[in-house]
């Protein structure tokens, strides 16, 4: 019995073909010889079905390529002494090609492994280089340190660093947030101390603005007052604790101060604004002064002047424009005296009289040059009148 790649001879041995030709491979006693053929043929396909599943499981990457090398060879070594009948010249062939494969698929593998592995100690630099650069110069303290902690949970999930490399990363990450955290201790050491200071100054201010609250020397208790605030500001904040409990003594003290003194004020504005009131009654009288006997409106102005005089403050923004009123009055009665001063001067100088009775001698000529129709008797009348009258005063 017979077959494609091998045979029963009438004894029962069994032979197999291959590509040196016919190779013994058992004998079949236990039946006809198709059954035997069939026995060997099924051992063949469960070879060669091991080889197909080697194949897909390496394509898939569902297998390791070290491995499927491993047992292809293992396979292969096989084939010369066993026992099956089959395509074993195809059957090599395709262990051959599959022993390529794999160390091509390993060597893929290994490259994609030593990129992840390069990306991993990339990714971890990086966080390296950002934890060194917190460590050195950081100073938002509070952010620094929760972003060092997440650092921590990306650190453990990058794999694929080898064990040395991994080391040596972490020491300067540990390193980093070390100085990281000696730097924020001494940080907030220093804080502590300065606010131990503050809360020292704070109470010296509290004292000093508590004892300048009762005093009554508005403008210069106000410019200490303001000074007391300036070095508030200026001396920093005290421990939390306490900072609340000196700035509300610290403000209760000042506000107490301010209260009083606006109270005062208040009371101060309104009685001079009350002054102003009566300074412009009085301003209205001496406005409305009878000029036609300038002397006793000179009299009437002096007492208006005195109870002018005698009235308190007003407000300073009122000052100027109440002044320049009464002055305006006052001018305006100084001015009537002075014109009948002068009024009075006049009439009584003879030489200003024997010019005046010239003046009327040089008008009565012009007349009786107008009356002629003589321009040049005109002309001349004329010029003697405009002399004449450039002698007397305006």
């Amino acid at each position: 019995m017979s077959s494609e790649w091998g045979r029963i001879d009438a004894d029962g041995t069994v032979f197999v073909k291959t590509a040196d030709g016919e190779r013994a491979i058992g004998s079949w006693q236990a039946g006809d010889a198709e059954a035997g053929l069939a026995f060997y043929v099924r051992r063949y396909e469960d070879i060669e079905t091991e080889v197909t599943l080697l194949k897909q499981r390496l394509e898939s990457g569902a297998g390791d390529p070290a491995s499927t090398k491993t047992h292809a060879k293992e396979l292969k070594d096989q084939l010369p002494t066993v026992a099956a009948i089959g395509d074993l010249v195809g059957l090599d062939a395709r262990l051959d090609a599959l022993q390529v494969e794999a160390s091509a698929k390993a060597e893929a593998n290994a490259a994609l492994k030593e990129q992840a592995r390069a990306g991993a100690v990339a990714a971890k630099q990086a966080l390296v280089d950002e934890a060194e650069q917190i460590g050195e110069a950081s100073t938002s303290w509070k952010a620094s340190g929760d972003r060092l902690r997440a650092i921590v949970d990306e650190w453990k999930l990058i794999k694929g660093v080898d064990r040395k490399t991994d080391d040596a990363m972490w020491k300067r990450f540990a390193a980093a947030r070390d100085a990281f955290g000696r730097r924020r201790g001494q940080h907030f050491a220093k804080l502590d101390a300065e606010r131990g200071e503050a809360r020292t100054v704070k109470e010296r201010l509290v004292e000093r603005a508590e004892t300048l609250a009762g005093s009554s020397d508005w403008k210069e208790t106000s410019a200490q007052m303001r000074d007391l605030m300036t070095e508030w500001k200026a001396a920093g904040r005290a421990p939390r604790d306490v900072e609340d409990a000196l700035w509300a003594k610290f403000r209760a003290a000042q506000d107490s101060f301010f209260a009083r003194r606006s109270g005062v004020l208040a009371e101060r504005d309104s009685e001079q604004v009350e002054n102003q009131h009566k300074k412009e009654a009085i301003i209205a009288e001496a406005e409305g002064l009878d000029l036609a006997d300038p002397r006793s409106a000179q009299a009437a102005l002096r007492d208006l002047q005195e109870r002018f005089d005698a009235i308190g403050h007003i407000p300073r923004d009122a000052m100027r424009r109440i002044d320049e009123r009464m002055r305006s009055a006052e001018q305006r009665v100084r001015d009537a005296a002075d014109a009948r001063w002068r009024q009075g001067n006049v009439e009584s100088n003879p030489f200003l009289t024997a010019l005046r009775e010239r003046l009327g001698e040089a008008e009565e000529k012009l007349e009786r040059a107008r009356k002629s129709g003589d321009p040049a008797r005109i002309a001349k009348a004329e010029q003697d009148v405009a002399d004449r009258r450039s002698l007397l005063p305006s």
